[in-house]
């Protein structure tokens, strides 16, 4: 069985696209974004310094993961799926993902549950780190102004007060933050395929990734 590897900066449509792509190809999805973040609401919970590494990878001994197949997160009992969408989260998550200890714990993790096939994984470094021999590679991209109209527009769905010039920002800071770590930065893979989704619909993405598994499942 193949796994799929799809990357993509902060707002690209990467979970709702990996979803449907999982669903559409009997594969299990596992959000590795979700994982950091976890760990980046564990953090805020117990005031740690995100900067600090120690005390970051410290916090893998209170660390109770549970990722459901429905996409629930469960971190130490608790239902954490929604707690963990919101900028403050991203960006604690975001800065304690570029120490390297902490990195090699979470991906030694994705590899032993995807080693088996039939798994999708998103994230950020997952065709360059995590899966580099993933069959299907794909990097999502988009312009910043649309990733922030598609979170702002989440977040007011949620009656969430947000300002989408914040949201533009914090969206521009993570793709700085994430792209020039010195750790699994965030790039595309030399053999993934760029679509940009600036312009597509959420069908339209699904189908151009649709044809790119058909074509490398052919081989």
């Amino acid at each position: 069985m193949f796994n799929v590897a799809i990357d993509g900066p902060s707002a690209a449509g990467k979970s709702t696209i990996a979803n449907l792509i999982a669903e559409k190809y009997n594969l299990v999805k596992l959000d590795t974004g979700a994982m950091y973040r976890a760990l980046g609401l564990l953090a805020i919970q117990s005031n740690t310094d995100v900067e600090d590494e120690e005390a970051i990878v410290a916090l893998f001994s209170d660390l109770n993961l549970d990722m459901k197949a429905d996409g629930t997160i469960i971190l130490n009992g608790q239902d954490i799926s929604n707690e963990i969408r919101n900028d403050k989260v991203s960006m604690a998550a975001s800065t304690a993902s570029k120490h390297e200890s902490v990195r090699a714990k979470l991906v030694k993790l994705q590899q032993d549950i995807a080693k088996q096939g039939g798994y999708l994984l998103e994230g950020r470094d997952i065709g360059t780190v995590v899966l580099p021999d993933a069959k299907i590679k794909i990097y999502l991209d988009a312009n910043s102004e649309t990733r922030a109209q598609r979170r702002y527009d989440e977040y007011i769905s949620k009656n969430l007060d947000v300002n989408f010039d914040d949201i533009k920002k914090d969206i521009e800071k993570r793709d700085y933050q994430d792209m020039n770590r010195e750790h699994s930065p965030l790039k595309q893979a030399d053999d993934a395929v760029l679509i940009d989704v600036s312009s597509l619909t959420i069908d339209e993405v699904v189908a151009a990734i649709s044809k790119i598994i058909e074509q490398k499942n052919e081989v």
